[in-house]
């Protein structure tokens, strides 16, 4: 299961390419699911917020008991996942309470305005909200090859997971990015199959 937040669809076209390589993995279902939206719809427009996705529905917390793992994409926000994300989290306290959600194997992928805007603390920052859980991290590490040591280019994402630099908005994740997502998908969809024996 791939639960995002995405304001101005640069998370969700890193989801996309995530949801393509788990699917590429022999026995495993792949799910795009979004989470709630927490600002107004004033607040989206004067934001230039484009319209939310009609083919990827809402999450609720319970539904996360039903899936094997997860990668958990956001946008950053001062070094940590955006409060949306974060809202969607705190409700899963009855998850929490009952640990429904031990053992299971999580992840997540980002996006920053700068190439030193995050990309490693993010996802560092968010892997309270596993061990709280009892999920288990599951990083890309260096498994991308050659497409992590890229220095020509802008390029997002780290051993933490996949990620996209966006600068003012405008840039759109690149092909390089998009290819360590479809990676980070196929890569976890491989661990979750496993520990799922």
């Amino acid at each position: 299961m791939f639960s995002y937040y995405s304001t101005y669809g640069h998370i969700e076209k890193l989801a996309r390419e995530i949801e393509k390589g788990a699917a590429s993995v022999e026995g495993v279902e792949a799910k795009l699911w979004q989470v709630p939206e927490t600002l107004s719809e004033e607040v989206l427009v004067k934001k230039g917020a484009p319209p939310k996705s009609d083919d990827v529905p809402i999450i609720k917390p319970r539904e996360l008991a039903d899936a094997d793992g997860f990668l958990f994409g956001f946008p950053t926000t001062f070094g940590t996942m955006a409060s949306q994300f974060k809202a969607f989290l705190e409700g899963t306290i009855g998850l929490w309470h009952t640990q429904a959600l031990a053992g299971k194997p999580a992840g997540f992928f980002s996006s920053t305005s700068s190439q030193g805007g995050g990309q490693e603390e993010t996802p560092l920052t968010s892997v309270t909200q596993l061990v709280h859980h009892g999920m288990i991290f599951v990083p890309v590490g260096y498994t991308f090859g050659d497409g992590m040591y890229e220095m020509e280019k802008v390029k997002g994402g780290s051993p933490y997971g996949s990620g996209t630099v966006v600068g003012d908005g405008s840039r759109q994740p690149s092909d390089l990015e998009l290819a360590q997502a479809f990676h980070q998908g196929k890569y976890f969809a491989a661990i979750a199959k496993k520990l799922k024996g």
